[in-house]
């Protein structure tokens, strides 16, 4: 019988577990080793329901993105781990938050070029192409296309999450994912 988990990362979407879990392949961490769980949350709506789920012996982090960072912190506070929390005690308590989400975070930390060249080497480089021809994305700032990109498209975003946290170089991973990596 396998033994309880030591900690549960909290995570809105499997986009978000895959990142974590590739991050921790990379840093040679051993999640299961280390009885640490990711468990997708299905969206930011059912953070309270997901912390009542563990109990106190158990640590919780969190990984979220800066549109569903009130709904953590209610969450949060609700289930009596503080009061007007901000966003130095949600991440004291473990909980991080995207800007505006992963996706811009991975994108920022590799570079849209690195990024451009990842696309190219899976064969996704014409679909990325057609979406900048698109009249209502020709004029848009590159980092705001390839995040449009990356959230159309199927399972992109879950596959995408992987591939730029393998084009990381680990001195500049974005701070919520190392930090909430780092709470466990």
């Amino acid at each position: 019988m396998p033994k309880a988990p030591r900690a549960v990362i909290l995570v809105e979407g499997t986009s978000d577990a895959v990142a974590v879990e590739t991050l921790a392949e990379r840093r040679e961490r051993d999640l299961s080793a280390e009885r640490v769980v990711i468990v997708p949350i299905g969206g930011a709506q059912a953070i309270g329901r997901f912390l009542g789920l563990y109990g106190a012996d158990v640590k919780l982090a969190g990984l979220c993105d800066a549109a569903e960072e009130r709904e953590f912190r209610r969450a949060l506070e609700r289930a009596g781990r503080g009061n007007d929390l901000t966003r130095d005690c949600l991440e004291r308590l473990g909980f991080f938050t995207c800007e505006p989400d992963l996706e811009a975070e991975l994108i920022r930390a590799v570079g849209s070029d690195a990024v451009l060249e990842v696309a190219e080497t899976h064969g996704d480089l014409p679909s990325f192409r057609t979406l900048q021809k698109q009249a209502e994305w020709r004029e848009r700032p590159i980092e705001e296309q390839l995040r449009r990109w990356m959230g159309s498209g199927g399972s992109r975003k879950i596959r995408y999450a992987r591939y730029l946290v393998e084009a990381l170089d680990l001195d500049g991973v974005p701070r919520p994912l190392d930090g909430v990596l780092a709470a466990v």
